[in-house]
């Protein structure tokens, strides 16, 4: 294994700057409104996925899927897992599927 710097590990996110999250996909119901929509990820931002020091990138309408992360440099966990997939599910959403913790930076993405 080749011998690199701090700084280049830093900047390839790998050994101890490795982080890891996961994939998340969720739909709503057939004819919900956009309205209703924006309101429900607004409110799970806002109550699941901020507070937690975690981050969302993802898109969708009926059918949602994007990545979480942390915040800051770092790694998720099983708990982050339990307590975004648990919001979802209690909320009524449905189709809720988290992936396992991967690498975000070198592993493939499946969703």
């Amino acid at each position: 294994m080749a011998n690199r710097s701090r700084r280049l590990k830093k900047k390839l996110h790998i050994e101890e700057f490795k982080e890891l999250g996961f994939t998340l996909s969720w739909s709503f119901s057939e004819g919900t409104d956009a309205a209703t929509l924006d309101n429900v990820v607004d409110q799970f931002i806002r109550e699941a996925v901020v507070p937690n020091g975690l981050a969302y990138e993802g898109s969708g309408y009926l059918n949602w899927q994007g990545l979480v992360c942390t915040q800051k440099l770092g790694n998720c966990t099983e708990e982050h897992r339990k307590i975004v997939t648990d919001w979802l599910n209690n909320h009524g959403l449905k189709d809720v599927k988290a992936s396992q913790l991967v690498d975000i930076w070198w592993d493939e993405l499946v969703f």
